[in-house]
């Protein structure tokens, strides 16, 4: 966990205050930190032609392909979706998967789902077959709001044809289960109001079920970490500071091991900056020898309508370079470029 002794040294920045707001028709509205805008004077008819010409081509035109999806929002993949199969008889997705392949593939497919659709869908493929790809439950569950759990579910259901929470009970065990199906509850607090008094008291429940005991309280610790919202338990994890001379991290990696270990950190880290969580799965997908292409595939195009700026923002002061040059050092072709498209500009 050799993270933590950057990320709680303020290498990476503190969440601080509230996100910048920008006024729209009057009325304030968070600022806008994705990578991907929709496209101005946008037509799905026009789009449906270009990407026909580009498929059917002797030599299919992937530049084309990656021009069209990469400076599209969802909503407006959506839209062209429709519309080519109203136009052409056909299916955007399957046409795209007889023509695309490897990574190319795997990047457009994610593209072209709506974004509960896409988190269902990494999921399911987190619990089938053999193992579970805990680290991937992880990541969805504690990075989305009620709302977007609450749809995950829903379509997860409509998807699969079963409860996801059915999945989780069927695939996990332990505490980790309980945390899981605690956040699959999607009951946190999220506003950004922060009470100082219950961060106190949170701080010494967590101290006492943690540090002061033979064995850890777990239950305590899912049970607060997985309802209070993101600024709430910054201010708590401050005042656990001036209780102990451990982090929070620090005394969960004490006391804890394996599953939950891991489950109820990424909830901290998430908790105190969640760009800076995701900029550490990047840097962690293309570290050593290999890229991790599906966790570097799942963040990018998760984040890039949500918060990817940050994230490139967070990379860079964490890591001393830009995420672009460690994805020009680490991949090559279109596969490349569909990933910086989906970064920004540089």
């Amino acid at each position: 966990m050799a993270f933590f002794k950057k990320f709680f040294n303020n290498i990476v920045h503190d969440r601080g205050s509230k996100d910048a707001t920008v006024t729209v028709k009057d009325k304030p509205k968070p600022t806008y930190y994705g990578t991907v805008t929709p496209y101005p004077n946008f037509n799905a008819s026009s789009d449906v032609s270009v990407l026909r010409s580009a498929i059917e081509s002797k030599r299919v035109d992937e530049d084309v392909i990656v021009a069209v999806l990469v400076k599209r929002s969802n909503e407006q993949r959506q839209m062209i979706k429709a519309v080519y199969e109203s136009n052409t008889g056909k299916n955007l997705v399957k046409s795209l998967k007889s023509v695309l392949h490897s990574h190319l593939e795997d990047v457009a497919m994610a593209l072209l789902m709506v974004p509960a659709q896409f988190d269902a869908y990494l999921l399911r493929k987190a619990t089938k077959g053999l193992g579970t790809d805990e680290e991937v439950l992880v990541e969805v569950l504690a990075t989305r709001s009620n709302k977007e759990i609450e749809e995950i579910k829903k379509v997860f259901r409509q998807e699969y044809g079963t409860e996801l929470e059915k999945v989780i009970k069927d695939e996990t065990s332990g505490d980790f289960t309980n945390a899981l199906l605690a956040m699959l509850r999607a009951q946190k607090n999220e506003t950004t109001d922060v009470d100082v008094e219950l961060a106190k008291k949170d701080a010494k429940v967590l101290f006492e079920s943690g540090e002061q005991t033979h064995k850890i309280n777990v239950s305590t610790f899912i049970e607060i970490l997985t309802t209070r919202s993101g600024p709430q338990l910054s201010k708590t994890f401050q005042q656990y500071a001036t209780m102990s001379d451990r982090t929070l991290p620090k005394a969960l990696q004490m006391e804890l091991r394996g599953d939950i270990e891991d489950c109820l950190i990424s909830i901290v880290k998430c908790a105190w900056n969640t760009p800076a969580f995701f900029a550490e799965k990047l840097n962690k997908s293309m570290k050593g020898l290999g890229t991790r292409d599906h966790m570097l595939i799942r963040v990018l195009v998760s984040r890039s309508e949500v918060d990817l700026k940050k994230v490139i923002e967070e990379y860079r002061a964490m890591f001393g370079r830009s995420l672009q040059e460690d994805i020009l050092a680490d991949t090559k072709g279109h596969y490349q470029k569909v990933l910086l498209g989906l970064c920004g500009p540089h």
